[in-house]
């Protein structure tokens, strides 16, 4: 269902909030309008880049462009769905020039933080809320509906955790509460599993081109689907592979093999000790099997980690999780 459709065919009871949105990157312009067809009217956004207004464009057909102190100043709930780095100087800046007001209800979309972020705002006597979709967003219609396989990270005041709660409910997510205190760390967790997934996927893709495979995808898909599934059902025990069944000689292999690949080495280094620590614990390899695997992978460190060139040029993946961080939208106010 088009965003245009949501808002035609949506409940025509009065609103309970006008809202305005601040970035209209992949996050802020889905929730916008998941907001809308809740029945809360979007009254104005702030979009600069050609990519986040043509978003505007489709998913709140109609919303006129506004700059941020503008969109913030005419409505009752502000969503900021910035990045995690803009969002502080952004909050602070806004209460600087007063164009929050006593009352109204302050939304961001950060993984990262928790309401002191919004401290700025809340000496002026705002609601702050952290709102965080545990989701990876593609910024179209088609986001709408994923919502309802959605967690969201609900950080407030305990007041504030019904309203909190009913937002997330209305747009059609589940919420859980997170202490203030909690949220680095769920957000690591986050980012550990699906921005690392990301690259993951992009180096054995790679690995899969070099050994001649014409649709490395093709021949990814299902067996990460399944061993995501596995993991999930299963947990530890879902372990498979050389790994775990102490089978150092294919893992030296495997080392041997990257060896023009010091970057995907070293991503299966790092892996194969957290399987091998992982099994261990579990009871699932045992001490000279785990031994075995790990004098291979100390072994292989050793030409590797010499390399001080290759070191000093490892950068983290640019591919991320689109979530709600963008993990959540893509430049100093959104998507750039």
């Amino acid at each position: 269902m088009s965003a245009t459709a949501g808002r035609q065919g949506r409940n025509e009871d009065p609103p309970r909030f006008t809202v305005g949105v601040v970035g209209a990157g992949r996050v802020g312009a889905v929730l916008g309008a998941a907001l809308d067809r809740a029945g809360h009217r979007v009254v104005a956004v702030a979009a600069v880049s050609e990519a986040s207004l043509a978003r505007a464009a489709d998913l709140l057909p109609g919303v006129p462009l506004l700059d941020v102190p503008q969109v913030v100043g005419s409505v009752d709930l502000v969503l900021l769905a910035v990045p995690d780095e803009a969002l502080p100087g952004l909050v602070t800046g806004l209460a600087t020039v007063g164009a929050f007001r006593p009352g109204q209800v302050v939304v961001h979309t950060s993984g990262r933080y928790g309401i002191g972020v919004l401290e700025a705002a809340a000496r002026i006597g705002v609601l702050p809320l952290a709102v965080h979709p545990a989701m990876s967003f593609t910024g179209t219609s088609i986001d709408l509906d994923r919502l309802g396989d959605a967690c969201f990270a609900v950080t407030t005041v305990k007041e504030l955790e019904p309203l909190g709660e009913a937002l997330v409910l209305e747009m059609g997510g589940e919420p859980i509460t997170l202490e203030e205190e909690d949220r680095p760390l769920y957000h690591a967790g986050l980012s550990l599993a699906a921005n690392h997934l990301a690259t993951l996927v992009a180096q054995a893709t790679q690995l899969l081109e070099d050994a001649g495979v014409e649709t490395p995808h093709r021949v990814l898909a299902p067996l990460l689907g399944a061993a995501l599934e596995n993991a999930l059902r299963d947990g530890d025990h879902a372990l498979s592979g050389p790994v775990p069944g102490g089978d150092a000689a294919t893992v030296a292999e495997h080392l041997a093999e990257l060896a023009t690949e010091p970057q995907i080495r070293s991503t299966y280094r790092a892996l194969s000790r957290a399987t091998v620590e992982l099994a261990r614990r579990r009871g699932r390899l045992r001490a000279a099997e785990a031994e075995s695997v790990l004098a291979v992978l100390d072994e292989s460190a050793d030409s590797s980690d010499s390399d001080g060139g290759h070191r000093g040029n490892d950068r983290p993946s640019d591919q991320g999780l689109d979530t709600a961080d963008d993990l959540t939208d893509d430049g100093p106010t959104e998507e750039s």
